[in-house]
């Protein structure tokens, strides 16, 4: 077990995030540096996503000893990780495609996990100077919730907005799409909401972690991401949103109709299951996307 989570550890935490920012915009400002590379995967990395990652990976046991998984470091093998009880998970820069098309909507990820789930969750925006903090850490009780820190402000308590209420007054609800990844399965799945939603409906396309930091702070309701995503992409976003009020859970449920949360460094790949991002966790979600149907 880890100490609890005090004031001290959650601040130098957001620096952390903050520092790793600074690199990141410094390589932004350059388009000249950006030294492009690509992975076996084939997706991007740029000189940002090193610089970031180097300095977290240095910094991040000074604050608290334990083991890091970082998309940009060597993976453990799961014979050894998947013994790990406690554990730093990290994306240095969530969103290089948004970093390399200049539109600002990228992040760097931190997030702490016990058994299997967040419990502490940094969700920086370097263009923007936010950053996103989630505790859900119950033996920190005072630091339980999700902030929203401005750059010169004092942190923000944030929360998602109650759908309930939106519903029986047929206000909008509110859908945020990834830029490049659009699914047949998205579109079906948007029909069977607008079928059922009261108001309208509204949809914006946005980058990275990003969008359930929306969610988080009542700006929109729902994420569906049915497509391929890692571990290190949700991990730190999950933990903001669910400190918010929140879920980040499986897209289809399990065999008693029940949505179950994603979990964390629980199986040999790090591959996330389709998942949907939700608002308010007291609204009838089941019901609204249908999953009732999945499961009759």
């Amino acid at each position: 077990m880890i100490h609890p989570l005090g004031p001290e550890l959650i601040e130098q935490l957001v620096d952390l995030a903050r520092r790793a920012g600074d690199a990141i915009m410094v390589i932004y400002r350059d388009r000249d540096n950006y030294q492009i590379q690509h992975k076996t995967d084939e997706s991007p990395l740029t000189a940002a996503d090193l610089a970031a990652n180097n300095l977290i990976a240095a910094e991040l046991p000074r604050l608290l000893a334990l083991p890091i998984i970082s998309e940009e470091g060597e993976i453990p093998e799961f014979v050894d990780r998947g013994l790990w009880e406690n554990f730093w998970l990290v994306d240095p820069l969530d969103g290089t495609k948004e970093f390399i098309a200049g539109n600002g909507e990228f992040t760097v990820n931190i997030a702490l996990v016990q058994h299997n789930r967040p419990i502490l969750g940094v969700v920086h925006v370097p263009a923007t100077d936010v950053t996103y903090l989630g505790v859900l850490d119950a033996r920190s009780p005072a630091s339980l919730g999700a902030w929203k820190y401005q750059h010169g402000q004092n942190p923000e308590r944030i929360h998602v907005r109650n759908l309930n209420e939106r519903y029986a007054s047929h206000q909008a609800f509110t859908v945020l799409l990834s830029h490049r990844h659009g699914t047949q399965a998205t579109v079906d799945l948007m029909e069977t909401v607008k079928s059922r939603w009261m108001g309208p409906i509204e949809t914006t396309n946005a980058g990275s972690s990003l969008k359930f930091c929306v969610i988080a702070e009542g700006n929109a309701d729902f994420y569906p991401r049915l497509a391929p995503t890692s571990e290190w992409d949700t991990a730190a976003a999950q933990a903001v949103l669910e400190a918010a009020g929140g879920r980040v859970v499986h897209a289809e449920p399990n065999a008693s109709r029940s949505l179950v949360s994603l979990r964390y460094n629980a199986n040999e790949d790090l591959l996330n299951p389709h998942f949907y991002a939700l608002g308010d966790k007291s609204f009838c979600w089941e019901w609204l996307l249908g999953l009732e149907e999945l499961v009759s």
